[in-house]
């Protein structure tokens, strides 16, 4: 194997840590860990005979161990073997790419930003995080107000993904902290995330930023431009690459021009975004319009003061409830690798069998106007476990979707009109817009769709030096993903993680827009399949649980890996960011789901059917038979 250069990989501050490569003409190369102190950082490193190493920056050449000054001797006599070998050895053997990547700008210090700036520290590199507003938290902060720029929620909001499948996968919640939870003690472990890791002191709070642009000289350096400002102050710093974490639930999508005769309408209208709390709307009639999350939340919350709510849906949509089987959460029953798996195996006729009965096992939702028209999509399903009972009661009517708006009252596409509406609730979603790009082709590359590699990269760039981060929704949390997407990313940056031609990223591209037409019913959703994806970038960097290695090594830890519900942990088992306490995690995650709902000592169910009704329904059986056989 004839020699080459690679790029190092640091652990922190205090110790820098290369990965290197050994070649023995007499053995197979092999990688190893050599670990010293007060190195340069963020060098590319060239081998030559041995493990004669030299280091080169721009400056000129620096001489080997021996003679640089620069580079005392190493602390170790011996190179220490590591664990690389789920790390693909075809990477990081690979020519390093000429961009040294080091300051790292972070634009957002939501649940995505925090994420970018501990993985950031985890490889040696130095974040600084822009955050507008005064806090943490992005999305899950909640104000009584709506800020401009910001995501907003209303004062109900509780997650829809239970904590053990929603948490950052080195920091699971408390135990004692129930299976879904209020915005408010989110927020509070989004604080607790951000201090046990000491992020807050690279965060510049209070700071706009309204400008990113290409250095002149991107092409050989891939660096940008980034313009803030503050207190009316502006300032403008250079980095080396960029992670935008900005969140996509900040522009809301109000198409009011699909609504004919809106403009005539005498009564209130607002977005779902500027909603807080339902007491104002006691006594009226209000629409709803959009059947999603949000939609449903504000439906159901209203029924409960207002005079009457209608609920309008253009396609309709699945709804569950968050507990599922057994009472367990929905997503620690559903979300497994033994589900995708077979999946993926099936023929489709079957798979889609398969899923339209289980979303309609528990209500036929024909029966409550919820059926969707597209039964077989995998849209997103509402979870709401309040708004079949609502419909039940008659406090929430579903309609088709709207024809005309009139004065006082509203036609619907069936030919039904609903007089003396006094509110109209538009929940109709959110679109995602970065108005500090200077070139907003950057991400809007084709027909001013967002076209991003894996979901994170702009594949036109000269230089893989921009991420996008967040900007995917899938069956599960945003945490984890977007956890898995800054460790992608940042070896990305590294030279560790080898991108192929743009031409063969933008075959991928138009590869998973066919997949999301047939699956999600359009090739432009932010959805994916969420195992899938995180497989995909975890394997790219060595992240991915090996099954068979597993089964081998540690059967009852694979059993759990493969059946278990996929958390968050499985991605820390291995490779880069690799925690210690992932397998524990696994092995006790039911375990701490139960705790916070067991707060009484109750008796065990019986486990055995027992004799005497056995008995008792067996000689019903046979009273039967021979009643029929008799008459």
């Amino acid at each position: 194997m004839p020699p080459g250069g690679f790029v190092a990989s640091f652990v922190n501050d205090s110790w820098n840590k290369f990965v290197l490569r050994e070649e023995d003409p007499g053995k197979i190369p092999c990688l190893v860990l050599w670990t010293w102190a007060a190195a340069p950082r963020d060098h590319p490193l060239d081998t030559s005979s041995g493990l004669e190493l030299s280091f080169r920056e721009e400056r000129g050449t620096l001489s080997s161990w021996g003679t640089s000054s620069r580079a005392p001797a190493p602390l170790l006599p011996q190179p220490q073997l590591t664990a690389l070998t789920s790390l693909r050895a075809a990477q990081l053997l690979s020519p390093p790419q000429d961009t040294m990547v080091r300051r790292v700008a972070v634009v957002g210090a939501g649940v995505s930003g925090l994420a970018a700036i501990k993985c950031c520290l985890e490889e040696g590199l130095e974040p600084t995080c822009f955050e507008r507003s005064e806090d943490i938290g992005g999305l899950w902060r909640y104000t009584e107000h709506v800020e401009e720029g910001r995501a907003s929620i209303y004062r109900t909001v509780f997650t829809n993904s239970c904590k053990e499948m929603m948490c950052y996968p080195d920091f699971p919640f408390p135990d004692d902290h129930p299976n879904y939870m209020h915005n408010t003690r989110l927020q509070q472990y989004i604080c607790d995330y951000a201090r046990h890791f000491d992020l807050l002191r690279h965060i510049h709070f209070k700071t706009l930023v309204t400008k990113i642009r290409k250095r002149p000289d991107f092409r050989a350096t891939g660096q940008w431009e980034v313009v803030t400002q503050r207190d009316g102050k502006e300032e403008a710093a250079v980095f080396d690459a960029v992670m935008i974490c900005s969140g996509h639930h900040i522009y809301p999508n109000l198409p009011l021009d699909h609504f004919p005769g809106i403009e005539k309408f005498k009564g209130c209208y607002f977005h779902s975004r500027e909603y807080k709390e339902p007491e104002k709307f006691r006594g009226k009639k209000v629409l709803v319009v959009g059947l999603g999350n949000s939609g449903c939340d504000i439906a159901v919350e209203l029924s409960t003061v207002a005079s009457q709510v209608y609920l309008s849906s253009r396609s309709g949509s699945w709804v569950l409830s968050r507990v599922w089987d057994h009472g367990y959460p929905w997503d620690m029953v559903i979300v497994t690798r033994f589900r995708t798996w077979l999946g993926s195996i099936l023929p489709k006729a079957v798979s889609d069998w398969l899923y339209v009965r289980g979303m309609n096992q528990l209500i036929k939702h024909e029966n409550f106007g919820l059926m969707p028209v597209n039964r077989t999509s995998r849209k997103e399903p509402v979870f709401n476990d309040d708004l079949l009972s609502r419909i039940a009661c008659g406090v929430v009517l579903i309609k088709p979707d709207v024809k005309e708006f009139r004065e006082t009252s509203v036609l619907f596409q069936d030919g039904t009109v609903q007089d003396d509406v006094d509110v109209v609730v538009f929940a109709t979603g959110y679109t995602y817009s970065y108005p500090f790009m200077e070139d907003d082709s950057i991400i809007k590359s084709r027909n001013n769709e967002v076209t991003l590699y894996k979901g994170i990269l702009p594949p036109h760039l000269e230089k893989p030096t921009m991420a996008v981060i967040g900007l995917v929704q899938s069956f599960a949390s945003t945490i984890p993903t977007a956890d898995l997407q800054c460790r992608w990313t940042i070896k990305v940056f590294q030279g560790l993680c080898t991108l192929p031609p743009v031409s063969k990223m933008m075959d991928d591209i138009d590869e998973k827009m066919g997949k999301k037409l047939q699956w999600y019913g359009s090739s432009t959703t932010l959805q994916t399949d969420y195992i899938t994806y995180m497989d995909e970038l975890a394997s790219a960097i060595g992240a991915k649980p090996n099954m068979l290695k597993l089964l081998v090594t540690d059967p009852r830890l694979a059993l759990e890996v493969f059946f278990g519900p996929c958390s968050p942990y499985q991605f820390r088992l291995t490779g880069p960011g690799q925690w210690s306490g992932a397998r524990r995690a696994i092995l006790t995650q039911w375990d701490r789901m139960l705790r916070p709902t067991r707060t009484r000592i109750a008796p065990d169910a019986p486990s055995i059917f027992p004799i005497p009704a056995m008995l008792g329904v067996l000689f019903l059986l046979l009273l039967l038979l021979f009643t029929a056989l008799y008459f």
